[in-house]
């Protein structure tokens, strides 16, 4: 390998212009990691969240934005196992996937699945640790049960739909368009609401309330999820893009058996993501191996052009995951 590899930093906190084409060092592995040359890295909100100076990357991790990738197992670090050089992989990353060459720990890598391209196998890591850590760990999402997820029709929310219906679930969700709630209808919801027009906590509660809700909206939000549990019921929240400062009345936490909970998945230890990526391999991967779930792709971008990519994403015109072509 050259000395030099090319990468996407952030100048300065701010909008999708701040992030510039730029050349850096190639990461060598260190111990437990390996280094992967990277094909395609996945866009998500997180990066845009670092990019504005709203998400500070943990301490030991790269300053480069980019929290998953697919690629070729180049270097293997000293104690690395169940990982070899020449592997095709993809994997979750705590940071430095805009760049030709990533570290990260091997035990966050999961294998390319059958029938799966490179460039879909980038789709997989951040939105399916997300999914499956706070809707089946966390949140206890059982077959039969009703779930309402927020956001359907983005990277998470496709995800969400196809596993929950997958393990037998109801799938509930909202979008913003009449093609986004179809997109969620046509993955397996039984009904994705207009939010523009539609009152989701009514349809909600003409079906009995959610089992468990996953909501990266907030804001106004929570006390409209709250209204939509079922007795019992759960609501697992991801991120907060209304807002995570409400007035709301907890009393009916206590009335009703109520859970809040919450998690974010980059501060979390290597061990716990790595036990994420032990039931992913176990409980998802034969799913996409068989074909049953797949990554919804909208559109890819050159490395070059990943402002263009930020923009994309935050204009909320999408449906599924944007991806960078690094060298794919």
């Amino acid at each position: 390998m050259a000395d030099m590899m090319r990468a996407v930093e952030i100048t300065q906190a701010g909008g999708p212009e701040v992030l510039q084409l730029c050349s850096r060092p190639i990461p060598t592995p260190e111990a437990g990691q390996v280094v992967i040359k990277v094909a395609y890295a996945g866009v998500n909100r997180p990066d845009a969240l670092q990019r504005a100076g709203l998400y500070a990357p943990p301490p030991t991790a790269s300053d480069l934005p980019g929290l998953e990738a697919s690629g070729t197992v180049v270097a293997v670090g000293e104690g690395a196992e169940g990982v070899k050089v020449g592997d095709q992989v993809c994997a979750l990353l705590p940071g430095g996937g805009y760049a030709e060459y990533v570290a990260t720990p091997a035990a966050h890598c999961l294998p390319v699945p059958d029938g799966l391209s490179l460039k879909e196998a980038a789709c997989l890591p951040e939105t399916f640790y997300t999914v499956w850590s706070n809707v089946f760990m966390r949140g206890g999402l059982q077959g039969g049960e009703r779930l309402l997820v927020h956001g359907g029709s983005s990277g998470i929310g496709t995800t969400a739909i196809q596993l929950a219906k997958a393990f037998g679930a109801r799938v509930f969700a909202t979008a913003g368009s009449a093609d986004k709630c179809q997109a969620c209808e046509d993955l397996g919801a039984e009904k994705c609401f207009n939010y523009r027009d539609e009152d989701f906590v009514a349809g909600m509660k003409a079906v009995g309330g959610a089992n468990l809700i996953l909501d990266m909206v907030g804001g106004s939000y929570i006390d409209k999820n709250i209204k939509s549990l079922a007795d019992d019921g759960r609501l697992v929240q991801i991120a907060f893009l209304q807002g995570s400062k409400v007035e709301v009345n907890w009393a009916q936490l206590m009335m009703r058996r109520l859970t809040f909970t919450g998690s974010t998945l980059r501060p979390q230890s290597d061990l716990a993501k790595g036990r994420i990526a032990d039931e992913l391999r176990t409980k998802v991967w034969p799913l996409l191996d068989a074909g049953k779930v797949r990554p919804v792709m909208h559109s890819e971008f050159p490395l070059d052009a990943a402002s263009d990519a930020h923009a994309l994403m935050e204009s909320s015109a999408h449906i599924g995951k944007i991806v960078l072509n690094v060298g794919g």
